[in-house]
């Protein structure tokens, strides 16, 4: 099997020849870092942010995921969104939406302060429509990977209302104290992805990733009844238009996710990433939902691929293959993304384990 067909056998809840491996991200730092164990030194750009880098660097750096990609042979890859970003200041950047994210140099940039600050703004308010640039990454990823299964990195709902209202606090409180503003801003947000998914499927990509957390380590963001009501709706229009359009669909949260799964499997989720192993057991799940929903992840990648070493990777890996890849419908990566803080050596080696250990 080529790697398209074996995540999508996954993905469909079968058995491929051997357990895909695929990653959600990697950002800037880890790509050449990783890069650096395939290339010579004068042949990557400097680590730095994307919208700093020059033509040059930038041509580089897709440069370098290529050699990485290859050289390492996953079976499928993840795009993200290029619509366009502008620096305020050396920690802030604004996107295309209004709203303001500070920097990190640790990974995911948070955002810190939105154009919707009430019903008023709202009214006043003009959704930007996504526009054909913003998917190139998939064009890329298609041409540098076409035997590969591509994703797309899809911000949510629940993801891009909090960006809206500049933080996730402030979207939680208004569950309780503006809870028709949510309602609101998860319609324009879910229209928004609907007319995503049109693009996504038209650059050839294979599934979507719905991005969001909703859930700690201790618990889930909202109750249950609050998910019913503000998000669950949301999320199955956007899983049912996406079948629609021939794609697969996978659910992302972090966190303690016990109460949501059910959910996720009658929404019609294909896949569900990334089980957190410092909350949750990934062979509790495969055994109570393996046979209706593809599990995908479990390396964690807080402690373990960031501390350890390659030899415990290599064992995780052969364990955690053991009780999830039972059957199939187990894709292997880490438990949320490629950060910098994550050894080269040690994502080498859990590539490497999945190949050695992943075989059916």
């Amino acid at each position: 099997m080529k790697g398209r067909e074996r995540m999508l056998t996954a993905l469909s809840g079968g058995r491929p020849d051997t357990v895909p491996v695929w990653e959600l991200a990697f950002n800037e730092a880890s790509v050449i870092n990783i890069a650096r164990h395939f290339m010579d030194e004068d042949q990557l750009p400097p680590i730095k942010n994307i919208m700093d880098m020059t033509d040059e660097e930038l041509f580089q750096t897709v440069n370098a995921f290529k050699v990485m990609g290859t050289e390492l042979g996953n079976d499928g890859f993840t795009a993200t969104s290029m619509a366009p970003m502008e620096r305020v200041d050396a920690d802030h950047f604004r996107d295309v939406f209004g709203v303001i994210h500070r920097d990190s140099e640790k990974g995911e940039p948070y955002p810190i302060k939105g154009p919707i600050n009430g019903p008023d703004d709202l009214k006043r308010y003009k959704m930007r429509s996504p526009e054909e640039g913003d998917f190139l990454f998939i064009d890329i990823m298609r041409t540098h990977f076409p035997d590969c299964a591509i994703a797309y990195m899809l911000n949510g709902p629940f993801f891009m209302s909090r960006c809206l209202r500049g933080s996730l606090e402030n979207l939680l409180m208004d569950y309780v104290l503006n809870p028709e503003l949510v309602k609101e801003l998860a319609r324009i947000t879910t229209d928004f992805c609907l007319e995503a998914l049109e693009f996504i499927a038209k650059k050839g990509a294979d599934f979507v990733v719905n991005d969001c957390d909703l859930a700690f380590n201790l618990s889930t963001m909202m109750s249950p009844a609050q998910y019913d009501e503000f998000v669950g709706p949301f999320q199955k229009e956007i899983v049912e238009r996406g079948h629609e359009l021939g794609l697969k669909m996978v659910k992302h949260t972090d966190g303690v996710i016990h109460p949501l799964i059910p959910r996720f499997i009658e929404e019609g989720y294909d896949g569900l990433h990334p089980i957190q192993p410092q909350c949750m057991d990934i062979g509790e799940v495969k055994r109570e939902w393996g046979g209706k929903i593809c599990i995908m992840g479990n390396i964690d990648c807080a402690f373990l691929l960031v501390f350890g070493t390659p030899d415990e990777v290599r064992e995780t890996v052969k364990q955690t293959i053991s009780v999830a890849a039972q059957g199939g419908g187990y894709i292997i990566s880490s438990s949320n993304t490629i950060h910098p803080g994550v050894k080269p050596e040690n994502y080498i080696a859990l590539v490497e384990a999945a190949r050695e250990y992943g075989k059916y």
